[in-house]
């Protein structure tokens, strides 16, 4: 495991890293990836962070715990290898896409490009064994995603909160709504996507704000092959 993230998050996180409860995170993940099959791999863990540097994030869109399919989590929320089945909740996400700005669904669920223009695609859980989705809950990581939210909230340049589902709007309390957004619906899943995430326009809303704040919007529309 490496916590050396090659941007500005390294600073902004340093403190934790040498904290009591994040060294014994790492004991226990030390372990499990030596004796059970953990996703995503140990040099992906923090890959959202890795691509959308602290004083670059525009956009949070806050996910649970990575994808525990073989092959499928690569460290960023929602998003999944390239050359593997778009998962269900992604695959609404994309239909609400398609209705809120009339953007094709592309064929594949690497979100890359979003992390890339500054939305941060964090999970509160960075790391799950495979088939047991949860099983690295109460483990640690949601001490430090909690601590990830509060320095960007403390951050003077306003950022896009999109919060789907009751775990990502716990989060709310530590968000001061006079400086940052909130967007807020359902999860995109598909045992809750037609009880409010349909129709909500989390996309252009969010350009909206983006444009107030004099800020470049962000481009939905991903690359056809990744």
């Amino acid at each position: 495991m490496k916590e050396i993230i090659h941007n500005d998050w390294q600073d902004v996180l340093a403190d934790q890293f040498q904290a009591p409860y994040y060294l014994q995170l790492r004991e226990f993940l030390k372990q499990e990836y030596q004796t059970q099959k953990i996703h995503p791999d140990m040099y992906h863990i923090f890959e959202a962070l890795e691509l959308t540097p602290y004083s670059e994030v525009k956009v949070v869109i806050l996910g649970q715990d990575p994808y525990h399919g073989i092959n499928q989590a690569h460290g960023l929320s929602f998003s999944v290898q390239p050359g593997v089945k778009i998962p269900p909740s992604l695959r609404n996400i994309y239909k609400e896409l398609e209705s809120d700005l009339g953007i094709t669904p592309v064929q594949h669920g690497n979100l890359i490009s979003w992390a890339k223009q500054g939305v941060l695609l964090l999970n509160t859980v960075l790391t799950v064994r495979e088939g047991q989705a949860y099983s690295h809950r109460g483990k640690g990581w949601e001490q430090l995603t909690d601590v990830i939210i509060q320095r960007l909230n403390e951050r003077d340049k306003p950022i896009v909160f999109i919060l789907w589902g009751k775990p990502a709007q716990e989060k709310v309390k530590m968000i001061d709504t006079t400086k940052h957004a909130i967007i807020k619906s359902v999860h995109p899943s598909p045992l809750s996507a037609h009880r409010g995430f349909f129709g909500t326009k989390p996309f252009s809303q969010t350009n909206k704000l983006l444009t107030e704040w004099d800020e470049k919007p962000i481009d939905w529309q991903l690359p056809e092959t990744v």
